[in-house]
Formats: C-alpha cells, structure tokens, sequence
C-alpha cells in the first residue's frame, strides 16, 4: 500500500506497525526515537499503518519528544515503585528544571529508598520490556478496576461519553498515562534519582542536549513557591483534577474559587507589606513568562501599595527600544526585539537615577510604526510617597536597571506554577496552563486564532528561556499566578478555538493534545469568577479595564 514517510510516497506492506516498517531508520537514528507524527497526530510506534497516512518519526531532540521520554520515565519509577512497595503511595508533584519532584505519603527518603528506586528501575530498562497500550471498553475496565482494587486512570469515568478506557501495560503492570509513551523502556539511556527535600528527583536530559544529563541547579525560591501551593491545594482537597471536578458535581466549586483567590489576595498584600518594610526601596520590578498575568498583578499590587502608604508610579520599558536601525538582529537576521540590546539601557538607566535623586524627567514614548523614540512634553517627577512599579521580561536581570543600587530595588518574578495533577502520576504542565490562557486571550482581546498563537509558541518559550528563567531566583518574591480552577473557566472558550484547527495543519497534534487534556475538566460558568480576578486578564470583564 501508499503511505507518506517524511513527506515523500513510498509503499509498504499491509499490516505493519511504525516500528517494524521503519525499524532500520529509528536504530539507525542519531537520538533515541520514541513516537511518532501519525497524520498530525502524536502516536505510539506500535500504532498499524493504514493506507494513505502521512509518517514522521519522533526522537529526544523535539520537545515533544522529549515529554515522551520523561513520561516513560516516570511510567518505568511507578512501575518499580509498586514493585517494591505495593503497599505505599507515590505522587508525582511538579517539575524543577530537568527533574521531577516526587514524594510519598508514608515512606521515609533514605539513602537506600534511593538506591533500590533506581536499581530497579535500571532492571526494568536493561530487560527493553514492551509497553503496550491497551484498549479496554467502560463495561472491561469496571471489572479491571474493582480487581485490582487501583485508582489508575480513574478520571477517564469521570465522563459518560468516554465508552473506551486506555490504559498502559508492562510486565504485569497496568497504569494510565494522559499523553503517549515510548514502545518499550529500552529507549531510557539517560535518568537519574536524588534525594531532594522530603522527597526525591527524578533526573532527565533537556531536548537541547539529549545526550547529556544536565548539572542539577537547585531553585530553592522556585521550589518554596510549588511546594506552599501544593500544601494549600492538598488541605482544600482538590490536588487532582478528578477532585477538583468532584468539587464542581457537587456545588462546592464557589467555596474553592474563593479561597483560591482569597490566597492571591493574601499573597499580594504580603509582598507590599514586604516591599514598604524596606525603607530605601523605590522601585519595584517584575518579570514573568507569556500569560502570567502581570498587568493584573501590577494593578493589585498597586492597590495593596497604596494601602501602605506608597503611590505607585508606571514606566513602559516598551518606550526605551534603541531606535530601529540599533536594533540587534537574531541568527536569522530578523529584528530581536527581546534582546535586553534592543533597549536604550543608557537612557533607561539615566532616567531612573534622575527620578530617585528627585528631579524631573521628559519621558518618551515609542513610535513603533516609525521605529522612533519621540517626545510630546510628557514629564514625570517623583514624590517622596511614590515608587516605581516597573514591568517587562528583563526586570530581573541587573543589566536593565545597572545604576541603581541594590536596596532600591524589590524585584517580583510572578508565574502561573500549576500545581494541579490529573492524578498521582500525570501532572499538568505550567507552559501547557499559560499556553491556554494566551490562546484564550489572544483570541478575545487581539484577533488571533488558535492556529495563530500554537504557530508562534515556540518563538515566545525560546525568548522566555534566555531573558526570564535563568534569573528567576534573582527575584525578592515569587508569585504564583495559578488559580486551581482555571483550566474549568476556560474551556469553554479554548476548546472550540482548538478544535477548529485540522489535520492539515502542522499546529494539529498540539491541538490535539491540549484538546486531551481540557477534555478532562468540567466547565464552570464565567461569571463564577470574581471581577478583580487574575483570570479576567484573559476572560474578561474584569474590574481593571486592561484591553
């Protein structure tokens, strides 16, 4: 029969599989292959090749394929987990850089927990075991489940239309897993286990360097921020989204809302009591990734300020751009506007000592149409009861603010750190939250489909890996910007946007896969979120006119 492998036709044999019709190109392969692009869609290489279909193969070097192999990973630590402790729980909490943070309910961290982790995990790769997904219809998996007397999967009941249940099996072993995993556990060549806190790492490569497994650089602020959430969500009791629907079925869903944002609430107003404590601070800065919803944060920091007796005071990073012939270009010789060069650091940093020592500045606003800096007899002085609230991807880095003295400065790094699971072992990626909120607000507020933000994602991620994560842990606070019900409030919008997108489309398998993910969230009607919510950013209607 015809098929497309890599975009060119060639013909195979009926009634292969993806990994026997191209067994020699992925054993040949430079990385480990561990799935496939099967008709725009994210496969596994088991899948049977039907006539027509258009076949890529996926290896470690794509970002897709590497949240193949850390899934599998994480597949294979369960899998050796319940081998050795049938008995015990393990949850799978949250990632930190190139790992995963693990911890177990019951079960102490020693060092020889830590050994036969990773001692039977490294039996379970070295036997290359197959791992199979199995197709079970609602009626099999009732009786599987009441068998086995297991919570695997359980979610998958949690709609009545799901009239087929996968799970996924090795050796014996049976365990659900939302996304795809790797055929078989021989394809792990690279992880690592450590004790971590009062739980443990699960090490993995980046997609950059996959042969390679990276220096572990511990993020403690980071790390306290996830961990404070994930005790508040665990004593709300809705860490799963299985509870958190469970929540919403029985009309407790308010309650939850409002102490999710009463914590936002409380957060704020620590940071501006921490912020007026330190006298000699004039100036705050904050930074944070895509769909953070710093503008909002901005706003009820500013309000929290004011109840301390601080005015806040803007400036727009975004009206110090160099003029347009400075502009540093990127590797393709387009524009690099997000280049820390792109910005008159002199002027910037004039501007600001002037303002602090008291005197009067013209600030100038940024022609981007003429690529200009003008100015239109705008002036701006401080008072002695004012501060400097100041936004924008490079506040945490030194360099924008260099002449200023470090006591003069409180820096914020604000971020949506999702802390909500599916279950035990699949967790909810935080870029996967902030790409729906952009799609959602791209889409309402800028005119932008889905396909549009999906095909510009990645330019967004890359930028966001040089400017704002290397300096996160320069930050004076962090603010997790996540609200455990959100991906409820904006389904109801995303969905449809994504399901627009078509298979002829390259953007289809991310449609795809975030589809799979929303599809497990019961709705929530918009106007159960409070106006002065951080949410409204994207959904609108808000109390703080932002658009």
């Amino acid at each position: 029969m015809e098929i497309r492998y890599n975009g060119k036709k060639m013909k195979i044999d009926r009634g292969l599989k993806v990994s026997e019709a191209f067994k020699e190109d992925i054993e040949k392969n430079k990385y480990e292959v561990v799935g496939c692009l099967y008709n725009n869609e994210y496969r596994n290489l088991e899948t049977e090749i039907e006539e027509g279909t258009n076949i890529s193969l996926i290896d470690i070097s794509s970002k897709e394929g590497m949240k193949i192999y850390i899934r599998t990973i994480v597949y294979i630590m369960s899998k050796a987990f319940e081998k050795l402790y049938p008995k015990e729980k393990v949850m799978v909490e949250y990632q930190l850089g190139n790992a995963m943070f693990c911890k177990c309910e019951d079960l102490p961290i020693t060092e020889q927990f830590i050994n036969s982790l990773k001692e039977k995990m490294q039996e379970i790769i070295d036997k290359d075991l197959k791992i199979i997904k199995v197709e079970m219809t609602r009626e099999e998996a009732e009786e599987f489940y009441e068998e086995n007397d297991t919570s695997k999967g359980r979610l998958q009941f949690n709609f009545e239309e799901n009239k087929i249940v996968y799970m996924y099996y090795c050796e014996k072993y049976y365990n659900y897993c939302y996304g795809v995993l790797a055929n078989r556990t021989g394809v792990i060549k690279r992880f690592d286990i450590v004790k971590y806190e009062d739980g443990f790492l699960i090490r993995y490569p980046s997609s950059k360097n996959p042969t390679v497994l990276p220096e572990f650089k511990e993020t403690k602020k980071l790390a306290w921020a996830l961990g404070e959430f994930e005790k508040i969500h665990s004593v709300l009791n809705v860490n799963t989204v299985y509870k958190l629907n469970k929540a919403i079925e029985e009309d407790r869903i308010k309650d939850v809302i409002m102490l999710a944002e009463a914590l936002h609430e409380k957060k704020i107003a620590n940071i501006a009591d921490e912020i007026a404590k330190r006298k000699n601070v004039k100036m705050v800065l904050i930074a944070g990734p895509s769909s953070s919803g710093k503008t909002t944060f901005a706003q009820r920091l500013g309000i929290q300020l004011r109840l301390n007796g601080l005015k806040p005071v803007t400036i727009s990073v975004d009206n110090y751009f160099v003029e347009r012939q400075d502009t540093p270009r990127d590797e393709n010789g387009e524009y690099n506007f997000e280049s820390i060069e792109a910005i008159d650091l002199k002027l910037f940093n004039e501007h600001l000592v002037k303002l602090l020592n008291g005197k009067e500045i013209e600030m100038p606003e940024f022609d981007f149409h003429e690529g200009t800096k003008k100015y239109n007899g705008k002036k701006l002085k401080l008072a002695e009861d004012e501060i400097l609230v100041i936004e924008g991807i490079h506040c945490l880095n030194d360099k924008l603010t260099s002449q200023i003295s470090k006591d003069q400065k409180y820096k914020v790094y604000i971020s949506a750190l999702t802390v909500l699971n599916m279950d035990r072992y699949n967790r909810i990626s935080t870029t996967d939250t902030r790409l729906v909120r952009r799609i959602v607000r791209d889409y309402q507020f800028r005119g932008y489909s889905a396909l549009n933000t999906l095909n510009t994602w990645h330019k967004v991620t890359e930028g966001e890996q040089k400017n704002i994560f290397p300096f996160q842990e320069e930050a004076d606070s962090i603010f997790n910007t996540s609200l455990i019900y959100e991906l409820s409030a904006l389904k109801k919008i995303a969905m449809p946007l994504l399901q627009e997108i078509d298979r002829d489309y390259k953007e289809y398998a991310e449609a795809q896969r975030l589809i799979h993910i929303l599809k497990y969230f019961r709705e929530i009607p918009n106007e159960y979120v409070p106006t002065n919510s951080l949410l409204k950013e994207f959904l609108g209607g808000g109390t703080f006119d932002l658009h």
